[in-house]
């Protein structure tokens, strides 16, 4: 029976032989309850995690034969021994028709506790996470490295999954995928997708890299750089013309750097960096915040993109000024640090802006923004304008509306400055009218004079007109831009999977 092909899979494999609820009801439940997580700890309900939070299902106390009896059932068998020896165990398991899981079983207190994941089986595009629209250039890379961080349940499997969807459906590649266990099951397209899990399909990462590099591959995708050897075949697999993704478990492109050349030993720090500085061809850090609706979770996420300034501080191992160049390569290099991520999701309205606090790594910095960008009141688009927004996460969006409100402002001013010099064209005209006795000239010269007048006071109104439709249609392009509620616009694909959970 292969744990890979969820049509393989026997549903009955979970049930309990005790008379506890039943593994799969447990599971079929989570799905239903559009949960995340179900957790499976003795002498208490199971919990499921729903938007973030654990909550007890209503259930009877787990007993520790209880849940031993249920795992028992699942196990397979290649893993007994290792859940012996190492005391923790990871695999997938599916139900047909309903989804497949990621199980991880471990020993706490002496009994064995578990947590399943849930891995749907078809997963959103990257279009219908919401992601900003940059992550799609990454996908159609010849070679280089691409890394997915973020804390543990930052939707890093899910993108990483949804890029690899991407590549397959529009490019003529073969695909070798190492994973710990296979959790998304990608088809093929226009690529070959070859899926190996560890255990199963290959005795380690480091095994399985140095053989996929003998496959013929074009594009490689590992699950996560665990350790040296691992990143040092990463990164020759990069510069050999190879494109690899991969995840590691950081919070920020300059905290990734910093990780991965602090897993070397000292000596090899110089080289280590050269290489990143060379083959790293983008960062990609998320984080899950609540939403504003209470409906689910939304990423924010930071960008980093090869530039050659970011090779050269890369290279120099300044982590700091990396950072800065995130945050000042918005507009043309699309890249975004996390703080303008957030400050993003807020100003549409998506997150609330307490949230985004909590969430920052340096608030004050997220304050600061704020102020800066001249919003104080941020967060009050409605749900039908947050529905309406292609991705709330990208900052470079609100760069364009900023560029916007300038030439609004410009053309209001330009407009305001020449009716008032011809206001003052008029005064003039009418002073020197009334100030001189007239003659038979200048009587000539005051009806032309009137003539004039008149002139010029239909051309005010004209101009004023036109100006008032030009700044009517620029209302209504920033509306348009901030809102994307045109109700002549099609609605985007509802989204789907885990960022809405």
């Amino acid at each position: 029976m292969s744990l890979t092909d969820p049509n393989s899979i026997d549903s009955s494999a979970g049930a309990s032989r005790s008379a506890s609820p039943r593994l799969d009801d447990l599971l079929r439940g989570l799905v239903e309850h559009q949960a995340s997580d179900l957790h499976l700890k003795p002498m208490r309900p199971p919990l499921e995690r729903i938007n973030g939070k654990l909550e007890p299902i209503a259930s009877d106390i787990l007993a520790p034969d209880t849940i031993a009896d249920m795992l028992e059932a699942v196990i397979p068998d290649h893993l007994r021994a290792r859940l012996e020896r190492d005391l923790a165990i990871e695999f997938g398991y599916g139900i047909a028709g309903v989804s497949r899981f990621r199980a991880a079983v471990f020993h706490q207190r002496g009994t064995l506790a578990a947590v399943f994941r849930r891995v749907a089986f078809d997963f959103p595009s990257l279009e219908e996470w919401g992601l900003p629209p940059v992550l799609t250039e990454f996908c159609e890379l010849p070679q280089g490295l691409v890394l997915i961080t973020g804390p543990t349940g930052s939707g890093k499997s899910s993108t990483l999954a949804a890029m690899m969807g991407c590549i397959a459906a529009s490019r003529q590649v073969h695909i070798v995928t190492i994973e710990d266990p296979i959790e998304f099951l990608l088809r093929d397209g226009k690529a070959s997708v070859s899926q190996r899990e560890i255990g199963i399909d290959t005795p380690d990462f480091s095994i399985a890299l140095k053989n996929a590099l003998r496959q013929d591959p074009d594009v490689i995708m590992v699950g996560e750089m665990r350790d040296e050897e691992t990143m040092h075949t990463v990164l020759t697999a990069a510069e050999t013309g190879h494109l690899v993704f991969s995840t590691v478990h950081t919070n920020s492109a300059s905290q990734t750097v910093d990780r991965i050349v602090s897993t070397f030993p000292k000596s090899n720090h110089h080289q280590v960096r050269q290489q990143l500085s060379q083959v790293l061809e983008a960062v990609i850090s998320m984080q899950l915040v609540p939403r504003a609706d209470g409906e689910g979770l939304v990423a924010a996420v930071e960008v980093l993109r090869r530039t050659p300034q970011v090779s050269k501080l890369i290279l120099s191992g300044d982590l700091e000024a990396l950072q800065e160049d995130i945050a000042l390569s918005v507009a043309f290099h699309k890249m975004q640090s996390m703080n303008q991520s957030l400050a993003a999701l807020v100003l549409y309205g998506t997150v609330k802006r307490e949230t985004a606090m909590s969430a920052s790594a340096n608030p004050a910095e997220l304050d600061l923004l704020f102020r800066k960008m001249g919003w104080d009141q941020v967060g009050t688009t409605n749900e039908e304008d947050d529905a309406m927004a292609e991705c709330t996460s990208d900052f470079s969006k609100i760069l364009e509306l900023q560029e916007v409100k300038t030439l609004y402002d410009e053309l209001q001013e330009r407009h305001t400055s020449e009716i008032n010099e011809r206001e003052m064209e008029i005064v003039r005209l009418q002073a020197q009218i009334t100030s001189q006795e007239p003659t038979a000239e200048e009587e000539a010269e005051v009806a032309r004079l009137r003539t004039e007048n008149q002139r010029l006071g239909e051309q005010i109104q004209a101009t004023r007109g036109e100006y008032e439709a030009k700044l009517e249609r620029m209302n209504t392009r920033i509306r348009d831009l901030t809102t994307k509620a045109a109700k002549e616009e099609p609605q985007q694909p509802e989204r789907r999977g885990l960022f809405r959970r």
